[in-house]
This record gives C-alpha cells, sequence and structure tokens, in this order.
C-alpha cells in the first residue's frame, strides 16, 4: 500500500479535482456563465 505524504496524493482528492473541471465546463458558457452568485459557489 502507498504512503500518503501530500493530500493531492488522496484519490479522493484527485477525483474531486475532475469533478469540479467538469462542472467548471458545464458552467462556462450559457445561463450559467452570467449567473455569478451560483458560480461563486462552486
Amino acid at each position: 500500500m502507498a504512503t500518503v505524504t501530500r493530500f493531492e496524493d488522496l484519490i479522493a482528492w484527485q477525483e474531486a479535482r475532475k469533478l469540479m473541471q467538469m462542472a467548471y465546463k458545464v458552467t462556462s458558457d450559457g445561463a450559467f456563465a452570467k449567473d455569478f452568485g451560483m458560480r461563486d459557489q462552486f
């Protein structure tokens, strides 16, 4: 088993980064792009 020395090594953190990248892509245009309040909550 690998030792975790940094939080970036955690699988959960890596998957969360992928999820946020997808969310940013979805909200970068259209109606979400102008809803700054909702985008700021991300």
